[in-house]
């Protein structure tokens, strides 16, 4: 049996769009079979909100499921076609310590976003990072939060194994030992395709228009150039920030497996 939603409902589901109610509520939404099974193993979960046809094939999903119309459904969605589910999920509680951090960069290859604006490269560079093994993503105080609904739907399910951590990126990159790679794409780097890569270190990728801010770009050991083909061609401006880092994931992992 379907349920009315009520407009109260629908008015607190809505303020989690914004990211101070997230912060406040502790809570966060993910949508559609694929995203919301992908979180249920790695987020506890408050609500599903679903169609008959989603709960009929899922009996086995010990959360708390309030079946509802398509209409009802669309009423509560921030997609413009909701699809049969939307979860409400709590946000991760652990705090990550700035020794953590430093150990992860140390260990092990992590991305680095210093202000990426947009919702939709945000989540499409978490998706690459779980494509290729990476697990730690930081991401300065003025990115597009992760747990926006948007961020979330094009991370299609990747935030269940990509930890990504809000921090102070100067502070990391400053407190990190000495020799540790710090990549970053610039427009007058050296080519990518023949710069010393290694298996751990971390890199920075910048804001859609402006790059790198220049406190970090100081900071860069190794400054990468995705080079254009042929040498020479007149071409475009510069690489969307989520295709940059896709190729240069994919350089890494072709070198360094």
């Amino acid at each position: 049996m379907c349920i009315m939603i009520s407009k109260n409902l629908i008015k607190n589901l809505r303020r989690l769009e914004q990211k101070k109610h997230r912060q406040s509520s502790g809570l966060f939404v993910g949508e559609g079979p694929k995203v919301v099974g992908e979180l249920l193993s790695a987020f506890q979960s408050e609500t599903f909100y679903c169609t008959s046809e989603w709960a009929a094939n899922h009996h086995d999903v010990d959360v708390e499921t309030v079946v509802v119309s398509d209409e009802e459904l669309q009423r509560l969605s921030f997609l413009q076609h909701p699809q049969q589910v939307l979860g409400v999920f709590h946000l991760p509680v652990e705090e990550e310590s700035l020794e953590h951090s430093i150990s992860q960069v140390t260990s092990s290859l992590c991305l680095g976003l210093d202000g990426v604006r947009d919702p939709g490269n945000v989540g499409t560079i978490i998706r690459i990072a779980d494509w290729f093994g990476i697990d730690t993503v930081f991401c300065s105080t003025d990115n597009a939060d992760a747990f926006s609904p948007k961020v979330v739907q094009a991370t299609m399910g990747s935030l269940a194994r990509v930890r990504v951590i809000p921090t102070d990126l100067f502070a990391l990159v400053t407190h990190l030992p000495p020799c540790t790679p710090v990549y970053g794409t610039l427009l007058d780097g050296d080519n990518l395709y023949t710069s010393e890569l290694f298996n751990h270190g971390l890199l920075l990728m910048g804001n859609e228009s402006l790059g790198l801010s220049p406190s970090l770009r100081k900071c860069l050991t190794h400054r990468l150039f995705i080079p254009p083909h042929p040498p020479g061609r007149a071409t475009a401006e510069s690489l969307n920030v989520a295709v940059a880092t896709a190729i240069c994931c994919a350089e890494f992992r072709r070198r360094i497996l």
